[in-house]
């Protein structure tokens, strides 16, 4: 190839180099845009005569306009390029088409022709831009080829079970109609057959002992215990009758306890016995939530034996009055009904409140050494 610059293919390549600046020294080109827009003037350095005689484009005298036209529709296709390839950006990038290999063909075609630093410019930003393009879509394309396809996989696994879709067996079944074929009786089989493969079997049931042999059992030496001494079994006993005491003595005085709310039962009942007493009234302590709650356990006692009676009044609130023995055999005939009854403290704090109870009708029972809900004595 000659220096002459006759080969058109290494006009680009001349001309880059020599607006870089030239390798012989001399000073690099330097373009000044005229006033009118016309076009560009290009200067010579002095030294550079040499380079520039191997092979660089004459620049074009200020009255030249066909060259810096032609520059000017270069640079637009550049850029219509460039716009091009980030509008439609998803199109580039799609794996079923080659929108991005013609444009880089486009990009060749349009360097043929570049001459100048502003052309060389645009078609470095189109590189970036491809360039970027071109990695993204090769990632992608990777990333699509270890897809996992469901439908494929289910495709391929009944042509190898053998389906015969242009052949229907004569059956019921609705899934076997609609499907339009029929797997044969071993397609099952020969699948697993070939699952076996690849998948290690499950260890099967053996003896424990295995080959081991078995030896004798060893004798445990026998431990002798100490006999306990005689006073022993007096003090271990101890408790255990305390305990007793203390659970008969517990018994007496909740007993006691029933027996003392029943009379005061019958006396309230005997002041006045054409109106019933309440329920709530007669068991609430005013002073004492647990008190309360304590003289409600106690009375459940009383309907439990049958020794009073509890029943709702026209305004659906319970009352209680004391039950005779024929009394409690007319109950006793008709179908006794049961129920529990709670009260938080705030449900107590309202009776208080709403009916307005000063005095408990069931006065504290006197003991020493007890202490109430509220962490009052009881004397």
């Amino acid at each position: 190839m000659s220096g002459s610059g006759s080969d058109r293919g290494d006009a680009p390549r001349r001309s880059r180099s020599q607006q870089l600046g030239s390798p012989d020294g001399g000073t690099p080109r330097r373009r000044a845009r005229a006033g009118d827009g016309r076009g560009s003037e290009e200067e010579d350095g002095a030294a550079g005569g040499a380079a520039g005689a191997e092979g660089a484009l004459p620049g074009p005298s200020g009255g030249d306009g066909a060259d810096e036209a032609t520059r000017r529709l270069l640079r637009q296709q550049y850029r219509e390029l460039i716009s091009s390839v980030q509008q439609n950006r998803e199109m580039m990038l799609s794996t079923r088409n080659d929108k991005l290999t013609e444009a880089l063909e486009d990009a060749n075609r349009l360097f043929t022709g570049v001459s100048r630093a502003r052309e060389a410019a645009l078609d470095a930003q189109f590189l970036v831009l491809a360039s970027n393009l071109g990695k993204e879509k090769a990632s992608q394309l990777h990333s699509e080829m270890s897809v996992f396809d469901p439908s494929e996989f289910a495709e391929d696994l009944l042509s190898f079970m053998g389906l015969n879709r242009l052949e229907r067996e004569n059956s019921d079944s609705e899934e076997e109609q609609a499907d339009g074929g029929f797997l044969p009786s071993d397609a099952w089989t020969k699948l697993g057959q070939e699952a076996m493969k690849y998948f290690k079997r499950a260890p099967v049931f053996h003896c424990m002992l295995g080959t081991f042999t078995a030896d004798p059992p060893v004798e445990r030496p026998r431990v002798e215990r100490q006999r306990k001494k005689p006073g022993s079994k007096e003090e271990g006993r101890a408790m255990p009758a305390q305990l007793n005491k203390m659970e008969e003595s517990h018994e007496e005085a909740t007993e006691k306890e029933v027996e003392r709310i029943l009379g005061l039962l019958q006396a309230y009942h005997r002041e006045d016995p054409n109106n019933p007493i309440s329920f709530l009234e007669f068991v609430t302590d005013p002073d004492s939530f647990a008190r309360t709650v304590e003289n409600m356990f106690h009375v459940s006692f009383l309907i439990r034996d049958g020794l009073a009676g509890i029943k709702l009044d026209q305004d659906k609130l319970p009352v209680i009055e004391p039950l005779t023995p024929e009394e409690d055999n007319d109950e006793d005939a008709q179908a006794r009904k049961q129920a529990v009854i709670t009260m938080s403290y705030q449900e107590w704090e309202n009776i208080v409140r709403n009916f307005e109870i000063s005095q408990p009708m069931i006065p504290p029972a006197r003991k020493t050494g007890t202490s109430d809900g509220n962490g009052e004595n009881a004397s």
